[in-house]
């Protein structure tokens, strides 16, 4: 448990009211901005200023800053308490073990506010988006509203290797997982707790790959995510280990995925939003037109023609390091991401939905793919030895196109079948009127 050392005044601290005696637009939300530091002692007195200003100036809700201590080795904890006792609305919880996730964790569900806001020490964020942030959960349009740096209208000051780093590993989200929002791992978000609280008991990471298992299991369980553009300035003094928290997002996208086809990643007791409905009574809700075989069979064809002609650029590059069975598996593999996305965005519309199962199936597909390519140009080096690079690139032409052919039939038949429509009940059937 952590350790909570009070505010100065502990009154500004929100206490738990009686709804049932205020009316909706009289009760007013409480916001819980959440602050994770390890050795910031320099840096939390100015932070924590300039956010204390900026709230008690600019926003309208009923707020507090927790602080979170986390297993911090230098002064930060001492400045923090005295941060809790010579200002209003702070306070500090103390953890004697590291980990960002497990600061958020210990602060949004320890925390009795309505709304709890996570964000960086450095303040590289700009405040100005944080109102844009709460007041889509403040009025119930959101769940979880993320600040991001890649969408349209966000502006960002950062180096050229944190830019690449942070567009490859977002992409590699949407194409793993099927993902709707732009930026996973900016420090800038908030919740509902009501939401977040059931969230947090089957979220498995208490490091930096707590942020995106967060959304992950947020947009599978039909919770609505907000974006909010920001203005950010990158920090230069991070600590953040690119080298091994890249490889810990990697096992981390793949242990979800795995969740999601066992089912362990639904999440019970959360509040399920109304399908979309016409507000006007005259209105009519069109339904989305179902794709028949011959735009299947057209789209598939426009696909898989791009995918060969990359696939077989960039075997032919990575020829001239690897040997065929690491150049092909490398080509297949860049691919058939990009390949299995637009399918599922474009060919097989209103068959399926983006699941972990659905993934699953996608890469038993493409492993067999790769076995009957590799096959092939096995094949071959075991009947002509020395062949020309020519020659290879035919067969690998012949096996792609045999090996599409079998996997759009996998596509259609298993991976994206469509559900049978249930029979009509006995009772649903028109009946004789028996007379006596």
């Amino acid at each position: 448990m952590p350790r909570v050392i009070s505010a100065r005044k502990t009154e500004h601290v929100p206490e738990p009211r009686d709804e049932s005696k205020l009316g909706k637009q009289q009760r007013q939300t409480t916001v819980d901005v959440v602050i994770p530091v390890y050795n910031e002692e320099r840096s939390l007195p100015g932070c924590i200023r300039v956010l204390h200003e900026y709230l008690t100036r600019e926003f309208p809700f009923e707020w507090t800053i927790t602080v979170v201590d986390n297993a911090s080795t230098d002064g930060t904890q001492r400045v923090a308490n005295e941060l809790a006792e010579t200002t209003d609305n702070v306070r500090v919880l103390r953890l004697e073990r590291k980990g960002r996730g497990l600061a958020l964790r210990t602060a949004w569900g320890f925390s009795d506010a309505d709304i709890v806001v996570y964000m960086d020490v450095d303040l590289s964020t700009g405040l100005d988006a944080l109102l844009p942030l709460v007041a889509p959960l403040s009025n119930g349009h959101s769940d979880i509203a993320i600040g991001s740096r890649l969408a349209p209208g966000a502006r960002t000051v950062r180096g050229p290797k944190r830019e690449v780093i942070s567009r490859c590993y977002n992409a590699l989200i949407r194409l793993s997982h099927g993902a709707k929002f732009s930026d996973a791992q900016c420090g800038f978000k908030a919740a509902r707790t009501e939401i977040i609280r059931p969230l947090l008991q089957h979220i498995e990471d208490d490091s930096w790959f707590f942020d995106t298992e967060l959304l992950l299991l947020a947009e599978h369980n039909g919770l609505r995510v907000h974006e909010v553009p920001v203005d950010w300035v990158e920090d230069t003094d991070t600590r953040v280990n690119v080298t091994s928290t890249a490889l810990d997002d990697i096992r981390g996208l793949i242990r979800v995925a795995r969740n999601k086809a066992s089912g362990s990643a639904k999440v019970g007791n959360l509040p399920r939003r109304p399908d979309p409905a016409p507000i006007h009574p005259d209105a009519v809700v069109a339904q989305r037109r179902e794709t028949g075989l011959l735009w299947q069979v057209l789209c598939f064809g426009v696909i898989g023609v791009a995918s060969t002609v990359a696939t077989l650029l960039l075997y032919a590059g990575f020829r001239t390091w690897w040997p065929y069975w690491v150049a092909n598996f490398v080509a297949l593999t860049i691919t058939t991401l990009l390949n299995t996305e637009a399918n599922r965005r474009l060919t097989f519309i209103g068959f399926s939905r983006p699941s972990g199962r659905v993934h699953l199936q996608g890469l038993v597909v493409f492993a067999l793919y790769y076995a009957f390519t590799s096959g092939a140009l096995f094949l071959l080096d075991t009947l002509k030895p020395h062949h020309t690079a020519a020659l290879e690139l035919v067969v690998l032409l012949a096996s792609s196109l045999v090996g599409t052919a079998g996997r759009f039939v996998l596509l259609r038949i298993w991976v994206f079948r469509q559900p049978k429509q249930p029979a009509k009940q006995a009772d649903d059937q028109p009946q004789e009127k028996v007379t006596a």
